[in-house]
């Protein structure tokens, strides 16, 4: 639904993107993460067909962002990240302004604001004034206004910028709705914890460069060093940890919380290897996890170190 291709984009002497290329398929939630000024406001605006790349090729649903702007404001929407709401409308008068932007039907627009206030959460507040509406109420409503010509595909740029936890979770349930609806959606977010729940698929911006992207839980084993097992045992803990010390694959062990942690290199045969060894060796298991890193540990890897 979205591919990009050797993007690249120069402002003077500054490289703000450089040779950026990655894939987005259709009905996935794409989280596009990196610290400020690493890109990634650049590249949606370039998808969004509104900023022109130096170099390389961008695509929306087939259409060429360069080449047919057109079918490509056709075919997504876009929500910055600012407001960009006129406060001297109501809530309904500003969807169905944006509605007639978008050439809707007069006769249809009043029911395109009303469904789209509804998904939104915002129905009570049709004839409300912009201005009197809450920041989170605000984001709701930017959102709705992206959707009035039922795009394929959604570029939301911070949409969870500044909320309360409570407005955050209102989002993220209507962004789930909306992947539920066949849409196709990337997010540009600092907010990592909730795009490891939120994204099916993830992409590591730093300096302009790609560092990392697919599948999240693929980005986080590949980029968080080493691998890490939780165990917890029925007494012999002391013959558990030596039992653990003598495998090859083990390379540290360590108690937190009376249960055992341990670092291994390997995958996941290499984890099941390890607690059939324990079974053999008569330690009585009581709990094995494997541990993740999480997204924040991949994220600083890469732009600390500069993988990639």
């Amino acid at each position: 639904m979205i591919a990009v291709e050797g993007l690249t984009k120069i402002y003077g002497h500054r490289r703000a993107l450089d040779a950026v290329s990655f894939e987005v398929p259709k009905g996935e939630i794409f989280g596009f993460v990196g610290p400020n000024g690493a890109g990634k406001t650049t590249t949606l605006r370039i998808l969004a067909a509104l900023l022109d790349p130096t170099a390389g090729r961008a695509f929306i649903d087939g259409a060429d962002v360069v080449q047919h702007p057109d079918r490509v404001h056709d075919r997504l929407g876009y929500m910055p990240d600012f407001f960009g709401v006129y406060d001297q409308l109501t809530a309904g008068e500003y969807l169905d302004f944006y509605a007639a932007c978008y050439r809707q039907p007069k006769l249809r627009r009043r029911k395109i604001a009303d469904d789209l206030l509804e998904l939104v959460g915002l129905a009570d507040r049709r004839d409300q004034s912009v201005d009197t509406l809450s920041r989170g109420m605000k984001q709701r409503l930017c959102l709705a206004r992206s959707l009035v010509h039922d795009p394929a595909v959604l570029l939301l740029d911070e949409p969870a910028s500044g909320l309360d936890p409570r407005a955050r979770v209102e989002m993220r349930e209507i962004l789930k709705e909306l992947q539920q609806m066949g849409k196709t959606i990337v997010i540009s977010s600092h907010i990592l914890p909730e795009l490891t729940e939120l994204c099916t698929m993830i992409g590591i911006i730093d300096h302009g460069q790609l560092r990392a992207t697919g599948r999240v839980q693929d980005v986080i084993r590949q980029l968080t060093a080493g691998r890490r097992l939780r165990i917890t045992v029925l007494g012999q803990r002391e013959e558990a940890i030596a039992l653990l010390k003598g495998l090859a694959s083990v390379r540290e062990v360590d108690v937190s919380n009376g249960s055992l942690e341990a670092a291994f290199e390997g995958d996941e045969a290499t984890a099941a290897g390890i607690l059939q060894a324990l079974i053999a060796g008569g330690i009585k298991v009581s709990g094995f996890t494997q541990l993740e890193g999480g997204l924040e540990a991949a994220f600083l890897k890469v732009t600390t170190e500069g993988i990639g």
